[in-house]
């Protein structure tokens, strides 16, 4: 076994069967944990009349109440005096963190030591399935600030012994990519793809640039996409999911789905209704558990905590690049999902029409779109405002084609919908820098629901 292709070979390349048995092992103590340490647990076994010691098994997490974000804002201040899912005294924080806010109040996270280097292994096993070693450097494009992900990506490299160029954001000088010559960027399909237009009108060519491979997080993405930033990059894009909860997958060297790392975060995936869990293979959302080792402490420790992401478990089975641990498919935000004559599409689908190869002839990528409802009852109209590098030039009946063509591909009822007038497309093109969004401060909806 050639140990440089894993960060930590014993359990990145475990048998299924012992692999499960540690999973096995670190519910019952996580479980204890949570019980024994969090002011949230202790009551919520207490008001489900759940005895802890009967959580033995991966099965048995499957029986219990499921909780969500709206939990977590719910115990924590404003709402309540102190914050009921930190599990361990102050004197033990090492760093307090929250999420976004997009969503409402920002969710409180705490972290010990031990949980940032428990979160940093994570990252640390994702760069080296992806091929970063110590003669890399990478710029990472991603808030230093409360949010979590760049933070972790940072000590993951100090592990690994990779060099960081922490810029924060995409819209570094571009002589940045002349003077360090860094082998990597991690940010979004967009930043990436802006940064690559940025360097070109400065006189420097991407696909010759210094940089051998790029790493997307933050937001799922249509395969098209990730192909074009590869033509325009010349290298090879991976994806990343992470979150301030302590999710972290992602692709390794195969490139054919994410790998999570069961021993610390045990993944679920329920029915979208929320009644049951689904088998591998079957759409849902994922539902993850803290797994601690045992004798560990935790700052933050989560149980049956629904993402409101979905996603499939694609195998269980060993990948091509060794590892046994797990594979999904591409995480995608229940909350950009929308619903057209009992048909759901969400942001993914817009932008797979958008990117369709022949579009980016004409196409920056960058785009928007609008639903409304109609003059009659149940009538949609869905208005896709798109990007033109010269708007004179822009083909517009093969990018409409093109994109009503794999918009359609696999959502039939959608295609009778707009056949019979229920769903009206509309399609508007404008110049650079011409779309509504860039007039909105912060990170703007790419697809909103206005009607």
């Amino acid at each position: 076994m050639d140990e440089r292709r894993y960060y930590n070979s014993e359990i990145e390349t475990m048998e299924r069967a012992e692999l499960d048995a540690i999973v096995e092992e670190r519910v019952r103590y996580t479980v204890k944990y949570a019980a024994e340490n969090s002011l949230f647990y202790k009551k919520w076994f207490k008001e489900h009349k759940i005895k802890p010691s009967d959580i033995r098994s991966h099965e048995d997490l499957l029986e219990l109440p499921i909780i969500s974000g709206k939990t977590i804002r719910e115990n924590q201040p404003p709402e309540i005096d102190d914050f009921a899912f930190k599990s361990v005294d102050w004197k033990d924080v090492f760093t307090v963190h929250e999420t976004s806010g997009t969503s409402g109040t920002p969710k409180s996270f705490f972290l010990t030591w031990d949980d940032w280097q428990r979160y940093a292994e994570k990252y640390s096993r994702s760069f080296v399935s992806q091929g970063f070693n110590e003669e890399d450097r990478v710029v990472v494009c991603a808030s230093y600030g409360m949010n979590i992900g760049a933070n972790t990506m940072t000590l993951a490299a100090r592990s690994i012994g990779m060099s960081i160029i922490p810029e924060g954001k995409c819209t570094f000088p571009v002589r940045i990519m002349e003077s360090y010559k860094p082998t990597s960027i991690v940010g979004s399909i967009f930043k990436l793809i802006r940064l690559a237009k940025r360097m070109k009108s400065e006189g420097i060519d991407p696909t010759e640039s210094s940089i051998k491979r790029l790493v997307v997080g933050g937001e799922s993405f249509p395969e098209e996409a990730r192909q074009y930033v590869s033509e325009i990059w010349n290298c090879d894009v991976f994806n990343t999911y992470g979150s301030t909860e302590g999710t972290m997958c992602g692709e390794c060297s195969d490139i054919s789905g994410l790998h999570v790392p069961e021993d610390l975060v045990h993944l679920d995936v329920y029915d979208p209704q929320m009644s049951k869990f689904v088998k591998d293979g079957e759409c849902g959302r994922m539902v993850l558990t803290t797994l601690l080792p045992v004798g560990a402490k935790s700052g933050n420790l989560l149980l049956n905590y629904d993402t409101e992401d979905t996603t499939v478990v694609m195998t269980r089975d060993k990948c091509a690049c060794g590892r046994t641990h797990m594979k999904i498919m591409n995480p995608e935000r229940e909350a950009e999902t929308f619903w057209v004559s009992g048909t759901p599409f969400n942001r993914v689908d817009i932008e797979k029409g958008v990117f369709q190869r022949e579009n980016m002839e004409y196409l920056t990528g960058e785009y928007e779109a609008f639903l409304y409802g109609g003059d009659d009852e149940g009538e949609t109209t869905l208005r896709v405002s798109m990007e033109c590098n010269d708007l004179a030039q822009c083909d517009k009946s093969v990018i409409e084609n093109n994109f009503l063509g794999s918009f359609f591909k696999y959502k039939k009822n959608l295609e009778n919908a707009h056949s019979e007038g229920i769903l009206n497309i509309i399609f508007n093109y404008t110049g650079p820098g011409q779309l509504e969004f860039y007039r909105i401060k912060g990170r703007p909806k790419r697809l909103v629901d206005r009607r």
